[in-house]
């Protein structure tokens, strides 16, 4: 497996409340990519996404280990991941009337060698699987946010949910609450096909057709990754935005 990440602050906002991390498990034959995109003014945003990421990952880690060759149960490794995740960003947002209130998204995961692909989330940042070979892509996730509900509902169009006023508005988010519920998803990533963990500020700008083209020009996770922020970028970049590849 082949995986890239990157992350810029936009053309507008003053800092960068988003992060992301991948850390190969040669032991476990797995990766494990994970992208947060937090919230709660500056300073806590950004605390949120990185305590929330680290504590994720050190979870998760933990439990891949404790595994010792057996067959994890991927939906509660990753579910109690979340959990752990919560917990921190949860209690530390206690710890100061500054950091009250903080949050973050989260999608994440383990790729096997062999493709097998699992991962949950939280809020709207998304996971993609693209196969530009078959010209096609299916987004993994399911967001937690107020315009997602709209469209479900069919109250609004994808279109239109894109321009929504609300737009930003979230259902879910990691740390703003004592319990928090994350939804588990499968896949199975097929030689020439691409993992695509990205936040709002992505696919707010980009288009699933958009991303799937740059996937077709860009077969290395690195070079589709710069594409997709350089796109981004160039469209006035309203938001952070970061962007996680892997490929088999």
């Amino acid at each position: 497996m082949k995986s890239f990440g990157l992350t810029d602050k936009g053309k507008v906002r003053a800092d960068n409340q988003d992060c992301f991390l991948l850390e190969l498990l040669p032991e476990q034959d797995s990766l494990i990519a994970v992208l947060c995109d937090g919230m709660g003014g500056a300073k806590a945003g950004g605390v949120a996404s990185h305590m929330s990421n680290r504590a994720f990952t050190g979870a998760l880690y933990e439990g891949l280990r404790a595994a010792k060759g057996k067959t994890p149960d991927y939906r509660k490794l990753l579910q109690d991941a979340c959990r752990e995740a919560n917990a921190v960003s949860y209690e530390y947002s206690h710890f100061s009337e500054e950091f009250r209130g903080m949050g973050t998204t989260i999608v994440g995961g383990v790729i096997k060698s062999n493709g097998s692909g699992y991962i949950i989330n939280v809020g709207d940042s998304r996971a993609y699987l693209l196969s530009p070979r078959k010209g096609t892509v299916r987004q993994i996730t399911r967001d937690h946010s107020l315009v997602a509900e709209l469209v479900r509902f069919g109250a609004i169009t994808r279109e239109e949910a894109k321009i929504h006023p609300k737009r930003n508005v979230i259902t879910r988010a990691v740390g703003t609450e004592e319990k928090v519920e994350s939804d588990y998803f499968e896949f199975h990533l097929k030689a020439g096909e691409v993992l695509l963990l990205c936040s709002d500020g992505l696919s707010n700008v980009l288009s699933d057709q958009e991303i799937l083209a740059a996937a077709g020009k860009k077969a290395e996770p690195e070079a589709l990754c710069r594409s997709l922020v350089a796109q981004t970028l160039d469209r006035g970049a309203p938001d952070n935005v970061t962007v996680v590849a892997v490929c088999r």
